[in-house]
């Protein structure tokens, strides 16, 4: 058994409900990034969707050549991977702006490793971003 991601039975209400409310305006879809990987990788879509915009360029200006459109279609296999781990990203970032809870002078993080692959798996996540098993919580 693991423990929780982190613990946070001291956030006030506003704490969390202002975490759900940026998380909800920043968190991306996996079945979009599929399709946008499939239908429209080859003018990369698929990573400006994830805020890769280098590569969304350089797919762009390849686009004529056909090798973008064969590496989107690789690509869409691995998208629920990448798009689960940019929400992990963004909800660490999110929980660490909002500081510690109110009214705790300092609120340890409890550090959750993946059983599977021994990953730490980010705060707020449902996913481990390295194998994609299920958090436990």
């Amino acid at each position: 058994m693991s423990t929780p991601i982190f613990s946070q039975p001291a956030w006030s209400d506003q704490q969390r409900a202002t975490f759900y409310y940026q998380m909800a305006a920043v968190q991306k879809d996996e079945v979009l990034g599929v399709i946008l990987a499939l239908f429209l990788g080859s003018f990369g879509l698929h990573h400006f969707y994830l805020k890769q915009n280098g590569l969304g360029i350089l797919y762009l200006l390849l686009f004529w050549t056909g090798i973008p459109a064969f590496i989107g279609f690789i690509e869409a296999f691995f998208m629920p991977a990448r798009v689960r781990n940019f929400n992990a990203q963004q909800a660490a970032y999110i929980a660490a702006s909002l500081g510690p809870a109110q009214g705790s002078a300092g609120a340890t993080a409890i550090v959750v490793t993946c059983p599977s692959c021994r990953a730490a798996i980010a705060p707020g996540s449902k996913f481990c971003s390295g194998c994609g098993t299920a958090a436990v919580s």
